[in-house]
């Protein structure tokens, strides 16, 4: 069992794909890590050896930030923006899309479940 940055990466995986189970990295950042430790793409993580594996934490503890560090320092950006009462900051605080997406109809992963509101009654005809 692979245990890096405090997450247990998936054994019969490939070792670009296994490091994209810690937080901050991606597809990208995996083969910069792998190929500075010099293994293989293609190696699976129950493959590798205790070296490899020292060489891959080592770097990674190093040069990149991940999980909790890097988590605490996204939670502290946004809330400077709340700080600052920016138009992102404000967007946040409503909880609604940052990035000029349409709000009409789409954005219900940010606004979350509809709230029906019931329409105006309209007045008894004379």
């Amino acid at each position: 069992m692979a245990r890096i940055a405090g997450v247990d990466l998936p054994k019969n995986k490939r070792g670009e794909i296994g490091l994209t189970y810690i937080f901050g990295i991606g597809r990208s950042t995996a083969k910069q890590i792998l190929d500075q430790a010099g293994i293989s793409h293609d190696k699976k993580v129950n493959e590798w050896n205790d070296d490899e594996l020292a060489a891959i934490r080592n770097f990674i503890t190093d040069e990149i930030k991940v999980e909790g560090q890097l988590r605490s320092e996204v939670q502290m950006s946004i809330k400077r923006l709340l700080d600052i009462a920016c138009y992102r900051g404000l967007r946040h605080r409503k909880g609604l899309p940052l990035r000029g997406q349409r709000t009409k109809t789409n954005s219900r992963t940010r606004k979350g479940k509809r709230r029906t509101v019931a329409g105006k009654k309209k007045a008894p005809k004379k």
